[in-house]
């Protein structure tokens, strides 16, 4: 049975809402798909309600850590990756 994406540490309502919005409903989903993936999906369906914050607390959900505790070094590198178009 795979975890509801409303049960991951750090997903909100909010967030979990607009994942299910873009096709992302459970924690392999997001493992599937990653972070980056994801964060491009929800910027699409809303750029201007979607901040880098969303793209640090997805990757913190799949770390199993609050967003907060994201590094500088993390942030940048997921950055780069999005640039990319990694």
């Amino acid at each position: 049975m795979d975890t509801p994406i409303s049960s991951m540490r750090g997903i909100g309502p909010r967030t979990a809402t607009w994942l299910k919005d873009v096709g992302v409903e459970t924690e392999d989903d997001l493992r599937r798909m990653g972070a980056i993936a994801a964060y491009r999906r929800l910027k699409h369906s809303g750029p201007k309600r979607v901040s880098l914050n969303a793209l640090w607390g997805l990757h913190a959900a799949l770390e199993g850590i609050p967003w907060t505790a994201v590094d500088r070094e993390t942030k940048q590198r997921l950055l780069a990756t999005l640039a990319a178009g990694g």
